[in-house]
């Protein structure tokens, strides 16, 4: 069902609750076009203010100078071009900012990546990985429970980090920037920064022309420039400081950065990436669970046309054919084996019969 609403250029959207997936993108329009099932979408209106809840997918054309709160998605979200400031308490899912003012987030459960705000960011408490690029305002990241990687941010940054952390930044004067990170802290500036660093990690490593190595420092105060910027970076590991546009691509000897295989063109676009490979590995190793299972399928059909006989003593099987010798031990089916047999069960794809066949064959029996 589509459902158009008139509440003027600069409309207050309260979104009490979506039960899936939130899209919602800023137009030109005046009006506010609202796109879900009849059954699950629920809108109340009063002047300028719209109240709206939805038990499944809803996606939202708004006014761009719309101000939106959302208090609850229980799946991923898609924002961009809202310019009216956006509030949001809780998503369960995968959360996406583009082109957006300012941005307050209490919980973000899973990935969260945001390119281009004009004003502040904050959030209290993000459970995975944070992508943050090209920020006017200040950033202030309470809690980011895995990795963080920050980008062209030109006011302050506040982090704390429980994983690693990769900063490509120009620090400005007058800026406060304060990281901790639970393991490692790579950060990247313009030959001719200004800032005065106050470094504390297990290593310090500062590529830097004019400023001495010291591998045994623990701790180190430096100024590059005039020291106009202050910047107070923690690490539980290793800290490295380059001006080398390069520094990410070339850590693999340096704590996990090889690990973060940061790709700095596509900066934005990390955490999708490894999404999707994820689900391609999962994919993967669906594939081969069920090969095992088709081979081990023909493997108990052709023992039991040959009708071999034989003795079975704890895992060996006692082949007393004219060259008989002892067999090796039975495959026992892994978990993942199990689980798209039980798939295959639940879909109605094999029967309850078939289904123990198979269970047996992966488990060596005929």
């Amino acid at each position: 069902m589509s459902k158009t609403i008139s509440a003027g250029p600069a409309p207050k959207i309260i979104i009490e609750s979506i039960g899936g997936d939130l899209s919602l993108v800023g137009w030109e329009g005046d009006d506010i076009l609202l796109k879900a099932d009849d059954d699950v979408m629920h809108v109340s209106q009063d002047g300028d203010q719209v109240n709206l809840s939805c038990d499944d997918d809803l996606s939202l054309r708004v006014p761009q100078a719309a101000s939106i709160l959302i208090n609850k998605i229980g799946g991923d979200a898609s924002i961009r071009g809202v310019m009216g400031g956006i509030e949001l308490k809780e998503i369960g899912g995968d959360l996406s900012i583009r082109d957006v003012d300012s941005v307050s987030i209490d919980t973000v459960h899973a990935d969260f990546s945001l390119r281009g705000a004009k004003g502040h960011l904050s959030i209290k408490s993000a459970n995975s990985d944070v992508s943050i690029r090209d920020v006017d305002g200040n950033v202030s990241l309470d809690t980011v429970a895995n990795d963080l990687a920050l980008r062209d941010v030109r006011g302050n940054v506040n982090a704390n980090v429980a994983e690693d952390v990769v900063m490509y930044l120009n620090p400005q004067a007058g800026n406060v920037y304060s990281v901790t990170a639970g393991d490692d802290i790579l950060l990247v500036m313009p030959p001719k920064a200004n800032a005065k660093l106050t470094l504390n990690a297990d290593q310090i490593d500062v590529d830097w022309k004019g400023v001495e190595k010291d591998e045994d420092a623990a701790s180190r105060v430096i100024t590059l420039g005039d020291g106009s910027a202050t910047m107070a970076l923690n690490a539980g590991g290793d800290i490295r400081v380059s001006n080398k546009a390069d520094a990410g691509e070339s850590a693999e000897d340096f704590g996990n950065f090889a690990g973060i295989g940061l790709d700095w063109s596509g900066f934005g676009e990390r955490i999708s990436r490894h999404v999707t490979e994820a689900t391609q590995r999962a994919q993967r190793k669906v594939e081969e669970a069920a090969r095992r299972i088709e081979n081990k399928t023909r493997e108990a059909e052709r023992r039991s046309r040959r009708g071999r006989g034989g003795l079975e003593i704890g895992p060996w099987n006692w082949d007393f054919s004219p060259k008989g010798v002892p067999m090796p031990p039975k495959p026992q089916a892994s978990d993942q084996e199990r689980m798209v047999i039980l798939k295959m069960l639940q879909e109605k794809k094999i029967t309850s019969e078939e289904a123990e066949k198979l269970l047996t064959a992966l488990e060596g029996g005929s």
